[in-house]
């Protein structure tokens, strides 16, 4: 993009259908970084048009998945830094500071990790590895590469050294209880084709052990237990979403294919 040449900073954010964020969202980046793209994948609603009324650039791509879209931002955006943020999302004036000032410093790293706080149905939760939920940000454009076998829950391979921001993100995650499901289901397909990639094919124990490991994992080791009730209810759903579903998947349909039918749900 000729109007990122040379820029020090962009912000780019990753959009489909997010025209209740979008706004807000640009608010909080564009006092401070030098350009704000507005990354969009096929909106349907006015998501691109109030974007450029609060003075975004926008670029359109189809979406293929989350790490060829961060990459396709890396290979086209000139900026020496990019500073990846979703429409859900809030930059702190805290964090803009400090990321301003490490900016300014030109230290020798290639990418810096900021903590997320998460407000998940109006609330914040700490707990379930809500708390720090360290992702890693802010890049510096020719040191960074997404690794594309990783289509969720992206992985960044550094060419230098790796830094860690004080301040957090603000995370305004689901709304509703409907969208959390609804993430979650994704979540466990996504798990259930990985799986299928790795050949592994479920077990009578797994289950039971899978999700038990799970909802432990949640509840004790991270830390649900000191969000109360609402750490509960997670941890019981993380155990079916990532413990249980993936295999009740990748178990139908095997089952479907066995009986000759056809299925595309784990492919």
């Amino acid at each position: 993009m000729d109007n990122t040449r040379g820029v020090q900073l962009a912000a780019v954010i990753l959009t489909r259908n997010e025209s209740h964020n979008i706004e807000p969202c640009i608010m909080t980046l564009r006092d401070w970084v030098d350009v704000v793209v507005v990354w969009d994948s096929g909106s349907t609603d006015d998501t691109v048009a109030r974007a450029r009324r609060a003075g975004a650039v926008v670029v359109a791509r189809p979406f293929d998945n989350y790490a060829a879209q961060r990459q396709a931002v890396l290979d086209t955006i000139a900026a020496e830094w990019i500073l990846f943020v979703d429409a859900d999302e809030r930059v702190t004036p805290g964090l803009a500071a400090e990321i301003k000032t490490l900016l300014d410093s030109n230290a020798p790293v290639a990418g810096y990790w900021t903590p997320r706080r998460n407000f998940l149905i109006g609330r914040e939760v700490r707990g379930c590895g809500y708390w720090p939920d360290y992702q890693l940000r802010l890049l510096r454009r020719g040191s960074a590469r997404y690794v594309a076998a990783r289509e969720v829950h992206e992985i960044v391979e550094l060419d230098g050294k790796e830094g860690h921001l004080r301040e957090p993100l603000i995370h305004l995650n689901y709304l509703t209880w409907e969208q959390f499901h609804g993430k979650q289901r994704a979540y466990a397909l996504f798990e259930a084709r990985m799986l299928a990639q790795r050949g592994i094919a479920p077990r009578p124990h797994n289950y039971v052990l899978q999700p038990l490991r799970e909802f432990r994992r949640r509840y004790l080791t991270l830390g649900g237990w000191r969000d109360g009730w609402m750490g509960l209810q997670l941890s019981g759903w993380f155990a079916w979403y990532y413990g249980f579903e993936p295999y009740r998947i990748l178990e139908a349909a095997r089952t479907t294919v066995n009986q000759g039918g056809v299925t595309g749900s784990v492919k």
